[in-house]
């Protein structure tokens, strides 16, 4: 679904209403000019008492687990894996993440046993 994309934007909502996350995705499609694509998603806590365990419906009726499984103290970033730790995403609120701390990440998450030699960045500039 994210092949391709350019200026990865994520937006969580908690949907008071219907007690679940509303996250909308979006990105440009191979370059920074490229067609906006959404891919709007609905997500719910499946671990209440940690609330690091989420289930997420990228469209009926796939709903992936979704594993907080490190944060930044003042929630500046976030990375999530799923239990086979076959995908990790590294989420920051700030664009320009340095390669500093992008790398203190990468440790940490080799550190858990998860394979990062397929990270890659997404492309961004604003």
């Amino acid at each position: 679904m994210e092949k391709g994309a350019h200026n990865s934007v994520e937006h969580y909502r908690w949907n008071e209403k219907k007690e679940r996350i509303d996250i909308d995705f979006y990105f440009n499609k191979d370059s920074f000019t490229g067609k906006i694509k959404k891919i709007p998603q609905k997500g719910w806590i499946h671990n209440e008492k940690t609330n690091a365990h989420w289930k997420v419906r990228p469209f009926w009726p796939l709903k992936f687990d979704y594993l907080v499984i490190d944060l930044a103290e003042d929630y500046s970033w976030t990375v999530i894996g799923v239990p086979s730790q076959k995908w990790v995403w590294i989420m920051s609120d700030n664009w320009k993440m340095d390669d500093e701390q992008l790398n203190m990440i990468i440790a940490r998450l080799n550190k858990m046993g998860y394979s990062t030699k397929d990270v890659n960045r997404v492309p961004q500039k604003w």
